[in-house]
Order: structure tokens, then C-alpha cells, then sequence
């Protein structure tokens, strides 16, 4: 019986091995240069998912055989499902168009916005990524919410939105929830376009996912043009809510909460809440492939992205654009995939009420 066990261990084995060569044969076979890989963003330049592609596609070309040009293609509109639905209906699946996504991608598809014709199970995701966000106002708001936060609750904000359904959901929420007085802009093609508008005084209040605010945003606090006033926090191992790291002079919004109403925050829309951070920015930002596409090339972009976030420097080189959060391909890959686009049913039914009641909104 063990010399049976043994053989058949072998011929697995050998089976496994002669796979794995095919399988990189097969790579070996594949070779873009010459060639361009477009990779569409589906908002306006200047945000995070633009700010993370543009980083990311000079290593991109550098880690796919034949050094392709890898050229970042901005489709903004209608909060990302219009370029979402291109994406799924009309991208080849050659490995010559990939996509990213972001929690405005997610959030519609979680909340069956009728606007939705794509389906994350028809994707493949090559590179997920950790992000957070920082919500900030110009500098006489700022300052009195740092010296008079109960003062400052009672000014009308306006903020410029790409909708109740998208990313945005997280921030309106959380400021709904901390009874703030926040007057939306709905129909922005990307937050890059609210961050100027609050550059250009139309709007007093604004957030930005951290590789937005790193890169853009930064420039405004040191100018002493916008002061931070929370961020969305991260998770620790145990699931609660600690400070960013890469913010970590700022209170989250579970502080700030604390700090307005004495007590921690609990009840069904703080799980709500809780929740759409979770699928929002714990996973945020996916770079996805057609399911469709030949397993070798996904592979192959999954096995270039593994490679630039292995680089001993990665971490240097990455800080500044996207800050310290993790980088996943593979298996931890489906994981966050799987984070961001499965959620508590009980979550969904309870933002749908919540946008019906705040914004006429009937999901």
C-alpha cells in the first residue's frame, strides 16, 4: 500500500511538473513589444485610480516581455459604469485592454444601480490594493473645526459628489451620521474634479482617497490652503478601526464620532457604514482582466505585478503615490476581490433605505 501511495505521489508530481513547463513555455511564447496595452481608468485624470495607474504603468511595461508601451486611458463618466460597462461589453480579450476599478465601481454593482451592466464574475483580478481616504476643509473651516468642532457641525457644507451610489456613499454617510449639514454636487466624473472645485472655492468641503491626497492634495495643507479633519481609519488584525498609518496625526471618523456624541458608535448604520469601508477601501482599487483571456496572459500580468511589488526598492519608490498599504496579486488577490464585492445583505438593505430617505433615491 505505501509503495502505492509513493507511485501515485510521483506521478502527480511528474503531472504537476509537465504543466508547469507547458504552462511557461506557453508564456515564453508571448511578446508585446512593439505593441501598446492600453489600461482605462474610468474617471478624470488626477485621481487615485489614475494616480495609481500612471505609477504603475512605466513598471508594467518594464515587467512584460517585449517592454510594451503601456498607455493609461482616461473614460470618465456616470461615477465609472460608463467606462465599466465598455470595459465588459466591448474590450478585447487579448490582454491588450485591462481595467481598473475602485469602490465607485464596486458600490453600484453591490446596490444593482440600474445603471450596471457589468459583473465582477466575468473579470479576473491581476493587482488589488489597500487605501484610505481624508476628508478636509479650507483653512478658516478648518481651524474652527479644530477649535470649535460643535460649531463648525452647524455650517452648510457643500461637497462636490459623483453620486450617493458610488465611493462617495462612505463620506456622506459618516458625515450624515455625525449630524453634519453637507449639501451634495451629485454628477462629478471623478474626485479629481471635486478636488478643484474646492480649489476654486465652489465647494468647502472635500475628500480624496490617499493616493489622491498624497500626491495632490498635499501641496494644499502645507500651503496652509485646506486643513485635514479625519480619515476613514484602517483595520487592525482584530477588525477594529485604528488610525492610517500613513496619517497618523489625524483622528479617524470613528473619533470624531466619538468626540461629538460621548460614546462609541454602534446600531445598524454604523455596521452599514462599517461595511461599505470594508468593501470600499480595505480592497479599493483592482486592476481586472476579461476572465476570457487566454489563462497564460493573466497569468503573465499577474506574474509582472508580483514582480514590481517584490522589487527591494517597492516600497520607496511607492510611498509617496500610493502610501503603505498592501499590494496583492494571486490568491490574497481573489481575496480582496471577494472582500469588495460580497457584503452583508443586511448592510445593502439598510443603504438603500438610507438613500431613499436622503436622496429620493428607491434602489
Amino acid at each position: 500500500m505505501k509503495k502505492t501511495l509513493n507511485l501515485g505521489f510521483k506521478i502527480s508530481s511528474l503531472l504537476f511538473s509537465f504543466l508547469l513547463l507547458v504552462s511557461s513555455s506557453s508564456s515564453a511564447l508571448i511578446n508585446y513589444e512593439g505593441q501598446v496595452i492600453k489600461w482605462v481608468v474610468p474617471f478624470s485624470a488626477g485621481g487615485g485610480a489614475d494616480v495609481l495607474a500612471r505609477f504603475y504603468a512605466p513598471l508594467l511595461s518594464e515587467n512584460l516581455p517585449g517592454r510594451p508601451d503601456v498607455e493609461v486611458i482616461n473614460m470618465p463618466g456616470a461615477g465609472s459604469t460608463k467606462g465599466a460597462n465598455w470595459f465588459s461589453s466591448e474590450a478585447p480579450v487579448n490582454g491588450k485592454v485591462i481595467f481598473s476599478t475602485s469602490g465607485s465601481t464596486q458600490f453600484p454593482f453591490l446596490l444593482d444601480d440600474p445603471r450596471v451592466k457589468y459583473n465582477y464574475n466575468d473579470w479576473e483580478v491581476i493587482l488589488a490594493s489597500s487605501t484610505g481616504g481624508v476628508a478636509y476643509l479650507p483653512s478658516e473651516l478648518g481651524s474652527l473645526w479644530n477649535e470649535d468642532l460643535k460649531s463648525a457641525l452647524d455650517i452648510n457644507f457643500v461637497y462636490a459628489s459623483q453620486g450617493p451610489t458610488r465611493l462617495d456613499l462612505v463620506p456622506l454617510l459618516a458625515w450624515s451620521m455625525l449630524g453634519m449639514n453637507v449639501d451634495p454636487i451629485f454628477g462629478i466624473k471623478g474626485r479629481a474634479d471635486g478636488r478643484l472645485m474646492f480649489e476654486q472655492g465652489y465647494v468647502n468641503i472635500d475628500y480624496q482617497t490617499s493616493s489622491s491626497f498624497l500626491a495632490k492634495v498635499t501641496p494644499l495643507v502645507e500651503n496652509g490652503d485646506a486643513v485635514p479633519i479625519m480619515t476613514w481609519g484602517i483595520l487592525d488584525d482584530n477588525g477594529y478601526i485604528i488610525r492610517d498609518p500613513n496619517f497618523p496625526d489625524i483622528p479617524t471618523f470613528r473619533e470624531v464620532y466619538v468626540k461629538v456624541h460621548n460614546e462609541e458608535p454602534s446600531g445598524s448604520a454604523w455596521d452599514a457604514w462599517k461595511a461599505f469601508f470594508i468593501a470600499g477601501f480595505s480592497a479599493q482599487k483592482m486592476v481586472v482582466i476579461n476572465k476570457n483571456t487566454d489563462d497564460e496572459i493573466i497569468d503573465l500580468f499577474s506574474q509582472a505585478f508580483e514582480d514590481i511589488i517584490n522589487q527591494k526598492n517597492f516600497s520607496q519608490i511607492s510611498k509617496n503615490s500610493l502610501g503603505v498599504y498592501p499590494q496583492s496579486t494571486g490568491l490574497k488577490a481573489i481575496k480582496f476581490k471577494e472582500r469588495a464585492t460580497q457584503i452583508d445583505p443586511d448592510a445593502i438593505s439598510w443603504v438603500k433605505n438610507w438613500l431613499n430617505d436622503s436622496y429620493n433615491l428607491n434602489l
